[in-house]
């Protein structure tokens, strides 16, 4: 399970280091993850490959015909970017995937259970303080699952 917000940085190579409390879970995946646009947010997605295989075969299975899960199997599978953790904890953020999330030196790695989002450090801090003065957070907006938690 990833959670948490941590910082991290971006080297000239285009290069993060993975915490190192992560490392063993991504390990555990054949040391491959796989990178992927989000396409709500300009931030990437991270999984590790067996979380995401399983997502992928999910994608293909959808409806070709429908225009929707076309556009969804286009932009998730077609980003989809297979990448070696390295002996010291590093993947590769491929120029293309850095570029559509306006990554630069700093950025966010945030913990989504399953999965990472890696966001431009900025545009992270911006979204989060938007989201915290979001009034459509209150409990008549919430869905029933979100109702039914207690924290």
């Amino acid at each position: 399970m990833f959670r948490g917000v941590n910082g991290i940085n971006i080297d000239v190579k285009g290069r993060i280091v993975m915490p190192t409390r992560y490392r063993e879970q991504l390990q555990e995946s054949r040391g491959s993850v796989v990178l992927t646009i989000d396409t709500e947010e300009k931030c990437l997605l991270l999984y590790p490959l067996t979380a995401w295989e399983l997502i992928e075969s999910k994608l293909a299975e959808l409806p070709s015909f429908n225009p929707q899960a076309r556009r969804i199997q286009r932009l998730l599978i077609g980003h989809a970017t297979e990448v070696e953790l390295d002996s010291h904890g590093r993947i590769l953020l491929p120029p293309l995937l850095r570029e559509y999330a306006g990554l630069s030196k700093h950025a966010m790695l945030v913990g989504q259970g399953k999965k990472f989002e890696i966001w431009d450090e900025a545009h992270w801090q911006a979204r989060r303080d938007e989201w915290l003065k979001d009034d459509t957070g209150s409990e008549t907006s919430l869905p029933e699952e979100v109702k039914k938690l207690s924290l």
